[in-house]
């Protein structure tokens, strides 16, 4: 009976865990002419806090021609629906 219950909380620890979504909020750019963006990303778990979420945006940004000036922070699905707005195109687009 104890095996079955540990199994049973770690599977649903596991469970939550696959569950977990990080967004990143950043700020790129593109030279001649000059262009600037605020943007949300998703970005995956293991790379949720700025610095690595730095790591995984610019190589996605500078596929399109944008360059990455920093990531502005990290957050949960709780964060997504107040910078929707601000992000525009840019939500969730890379």
């Amino acid at each position: 009976m104890k095996t079955s219950l540990l199994a049973a909380v770690l599977l649903l620890s596991v469970a939550g865990m696959a569950q977990a979504e990080c967004y990143a909020d950043y700020k790129a750019k593109k030279d001649q002419p000059l262009q600037l963006h605020y943007g949300v990303a998703q970005v995956s778990d293991a790379n949720c806090n700025k610095a690595a979420a730095e790591g995984e945006l610019a190589p996605r940004l500078a596929s399109d021609g944008w360059t990455l000036l920093n990531v502005l922070s990290t957050f949960g699905p709780e964060g997504l629906a107040e910078r929707k707005a601000s992000a525009g195109d840019y939500f969730l687009r890379y």
